[in-house]
């Protein structure tokens, strides 16, 4: 009998975001997987990789695959490795999972993200941990952050542009509007256009709603190849069609266009070849707003509007969850949370339901291929899924 390396997710969990002081990193993550194998019918993996950005520095927490493995009851049972990528670290180990099971060295695999943030509190959050998403010699050791570096950024879109601070508003509205129905998210409230415009302005030129809150919380998939999907699935097996991973230049000087996230491009470029699917094909995104800027310059990444016109998906509808592109569709980072390195891995779950028909009230109308991506930084990563029926 012929092998088949198509690689289905059986298994998906998540625990709430938010700040949650009561929970370790090992409890949260220990829950998600739990949950991801009740999800896929008790299924145990030979296989754990674990994303995450902070643990070794936020919680002084290494080899966290191990200590996952242990918590989950796994120990001696599976193997275990930790993916760091930034804030597309999630992202990355779906990538490594999937290419696991696609070379037939492992038949069931798990993927957990976790992030706990809320195990450093003060400034030293944004200087200290998330600068080491960027470039540490040339540009954090200059007390430049990641947020400061985004805003600059941001200054220059709408300058080349010729846009108002008000083109971006709408990002935001849609991220909060999708949240609300959505039992896990961390700020299940909706906002409009006067709150967006009435929010303080940060010196760089963000305000409170164009920044993606961090999070902690966790999240997990059981993924399979294609001939072990139990035939007592209580629910349908999506099919991780593609997967795609690229790295950038870390600095922002050394690139050719900063306003240009070459690596998103080049990773939804691959995605879809792999997976034999055109861009128009997708009924859903799933991007990563890590700023709302990030929102912006990832659909004209992908292809989805020309250069410097992102921000007309927004102001014409397209985006909500009624339009021909549903984006942040359990709310996005910016209002579901945003777990930093196990966002990959939350976006996945999140396009899971979708596909399933389990998004409840948020649920898309005849959604059949989801997209998902994740961004380090200024998109110095990327890591795209494409998922089917």
């Amino acid at each position: 009998m012929r092998r088949t390396n198509n690689v289905y997710i059986i298994g998906v969990g998540q625990t709430e975001l938010g700040e949650l002081w009561q929970v370790s990193l090992r409890q949260l993550a220990s829950r998600a997987l739990k949950a991801a194998q009740e999800d896929a019918g008790g299924v145990e993996p030979q296989a754990i990789f674990v994303g995450n950005m902070l643990a070794a520095n936020a919680s002084r927490q290494a080899n966290l695959a191990a200590l996952v493995a242990e918590y989950a009851g796994l120990a001696g049972k599976a193997e275990g490795f930790t993916i760091e990528a930034a804030e597309a670290s999630g992202g990355a180990a779906i990538y490594v999972a999937n290419n696991a099971i696609r070379s037939g060295m492992v038949d069931v695999a798990a993927v957990v993200g976790v992030e706990k943030v809320t195990d450093v509190v003060g400034a030293g959050i944004e200087s200290r941990l998330l600068s080491t998403g960027i470039d540490s010699d040339y540009e954090a050791s200059e007390g430049l952050t990641l947020t400061g570096q985004t805003s600059l950024l941001l200054q220059r879109y709408l300058f080349e542009n010729h846009l108002p601070r008000e083109a971006l508003a709408d990002f935001p509205v849609i991220a909060h509007a999708n949240a609300v129905n959505n039992p896990r998210a961390m700020f299940r409230r909706s906002i409009d256009i006067n709150a967006y415009r009435n929010a303080p302005i940060d010196t760089g030129g963000f305000n409170m709603y164009d920044v993606a809150p961090n999070a902690d919380g966790a999240a997990a998939l059981i993924l399979v190849r294609g001939d072990r999907v139990p035939k007592s699935l209580a629910h349908k097996p999506v099919r991780l069609a593609s997967s795609s991973y690229i790295t950038d230049r870390l600095a922002l000087h050394d690139r050719q266009d900063m306003l240009f996230f070459e690596a998103a491009a080049v990773s939804v470029q691959q995605a879809l070849l792999k997976a034999g699917i055109n861009l128009p094909d997708v009924d859903f995104f799933e991007y990563s707003d890590n700023t709302t800027l990030h929102a912006v310059l990832s659909l004209e990444a992908a292809g989805f509007a020309p250069r410097g016109e992102g921000w007309k998906l927004a102001t014409s509808g397209a985006l909500t969850l009624q339009g021909e592109l549903p984006v942040a569709t359990m709310g996005g980072h910016k209002a579901r949370g945003f777990p930093l390195g196990a966002s990959g891995v939350f976006q996945v779950v999140e396009a899971c339901q979708q596909l399933r028909g389990e998004a409840g009230l948020n649920q898309i109308e005849h959604a059949r291929i989801g997209m998902t991506q994740s961004l380090a930084a200024t998109a110095s990563a990327a890591a795209t899924q494409i998922l089917t029926l």
